[in-house]
C-alpha cells in the first residue's frame, strides 16, 4: 500500500480528524497558533492517527471519539517533534525548516507544552478512564525514551538491546497506544486490545528502523532531512552498531570516533563501513521481522477491509523511501 492509497482509504475520517485538529489548535495567543499550524501542516504522514482509525474500524466503530483520539495522538507526536528538534538542534524536518529554526527554541518548547496540555484536555473530554490511562502512560514512557536517547548520544558502547529499548520507548510506544485506543473505543475484547497494541508496538519499531536506514541511504528531497543527521547528533543507531561489530578494526575506530565527536568528517569512511558490512541490509531484515510479528499479532482479528489495510500499512512501513 502506498501512502496515497492509505490516505484515500481513510479520506473521510482524516478530513474529520483535520477538522478536530484545526478547532483544537485555536488559542488567543497568536504565536501558539502560528507555530502549531506550521508544524501540523508541514507534511507529516499521519500514520499514528491512521492507526487509531484503522483499529477502531476493525470493530465497525460508528461514533466520533476515534477522530478526537486520532487528533490527540497527533498532538502528542507533534509535541515530541518540537522538543526533539530543540534537543537535537535540527534545522530541517519533512523538507522544511524546523519550528525552532524559524521561531526559536523557546517558542518551540513552550508550544510543545501547549500541545501536550491540549491533548490531555481532549482525552479527558472522551470521558473514558482506560483511554486516559493508556495515553498518560504512553506520554510518560515517551519522555523516558527521550532521556534514554540523550544518555546514549556519543556512546559507541551501547548494545543492540539498549538501542531497541530506546525505540520501544520513544517511538513505538505511541504506535502501541494508537492501536490499543482504537480497540478500546471499538469495544474489542482484552485479547483484541492486546493484539492491536502489539501490532502497533512492532510496527512502530519497524518504522524507526527504516528511518535509521534512510539516514544513511535516503535522498534529502524524499526523506525531508539531511543525510547523516543522526551521525551529526552522535546517535549510535543500529546500522552503526552492526558496522562497528562486523567491520575492520580501522572501520570500527572510525565509527567510534564519529559517534563520540558528532563529526561528519568521518562520514565517507562510515558510509563505506556500512556498505562493506551490509549493515543497512541487516537493519532492513530486522524491520521485516518486526512487521511479520506485527502481522501475526492481528491474525486473530476477523477479516475486514480495515485489517487488510493494517497489513498493507506494515508493508509500507518497511518498503518506503521517505
Amino acid at each position: 500500500m502506498s501512502l496515497k492509497t492509505l490516505q484515500s482509504f481513510l479520506a473521510d475520517d482524516m478530513r474529520a480528524v483535520d477538522h478536530v485538529i484545526r478547532e483544537r489548535l485555536y488559542s488567543d495567543v497568536v504565536l501558539i497558533r502560528q507555530v502549531s499550524e506550521y508544524i501540523i501542516n508541514s507534511g507529516g504522514k499521519r500514520l499514528r492517527p491512521a492507526l487509531v482509525l484503522l483499529s477502531a474500524g476493525c470493530f465497525d466503530y460508528r461514533g466520533e471519539a476515534h477522530h478526537e483520539l486520532a487528533a490527540v495522538v497527533e498532538f502528542i507526536h507533534t509535541a515530541t517533534l518540537l522538543h526533539d528538534d530543540v534537543v537535537d538542534e535540527s534545522d530541517l524536518r519533512r523538507g522544511h525548516e524546523t519550528a525552532n529554526a524559524l521561531f526559536g527554541n523557546a517558542a518551540s518548547v513552550l508550544v510543545g507544552d501547549f500541545l501536550y496540555s491540549r491533548a490531555f484536555q481532549m482525552m479527558v473530554s472522551v470521558d473514558n478512564m482506560e483511554v486516559m490511562r493508556i495515553l498518560s502512560d504512553a506520554t510518560n514512557t515517551i519522555a523516558e525514551g527521550e532521556v534514554l536517547q540523550l544518555l546514549n548520544c556519543h556512546d559507541p558502547d551501547i548494545d543492540e538491546d539498549n538501542y531497541l529499548r530506546v525505540i520501544r520507548y520513544k517511538t513505538a510506544k505511541l504506535f502501541e497506544a494508537a492501536g490499543r485506543l482504537g480497540a478500546v473505543i471499538g469495544g474489542g475484547s482484552e485479547q483484541q486490545k492486546d493484539a492491536l497494541a502489539r501490532y502497533g508496538m512492532h510496527l512502530g519499531t519497524a518504522f524507526q528502523l527504516i528511518d535509521d536506514v534512510l539516514d544513511y541511504s535516503g535522498e534529502a528531497a524524499e526523506t525531508g532531512k539531511n543525510l547523516g543527521d543522526d551521525l551529526a547528533e552522535g546517535k549510535p543507531t543500529l546500522p552503526l552498531l552492526y558496522a562497528m561489530k562486523h567491520g575492520t578494526p580501522d572501520q570500527t575506530a572510525s565509527i567510534r570516533h564519529a559517534i563520540e565527536h558528532s563529526g561528519l568528517t568521518e562520514f565517507q569512511n562510515v558510509l563505506t563501513a556500512i556498505r562493506d558490512t551490509h549493515a543497512l541490509q541487516y537493519t532492513r531484515e530486522q524491520a521485516q521481522r518486526e512487521v511479520e510479528t506485527a502481522n501475526a499479532a492481528i491474525s486473530l482479528l476477523p477479516d475486514s477491509k480495515y485489517k487488510t489495510a493494517l497489513l498493507q500499512l506494515s508493508a509500507f512501513a518497511v518498503d518506503r523511501s521517505f
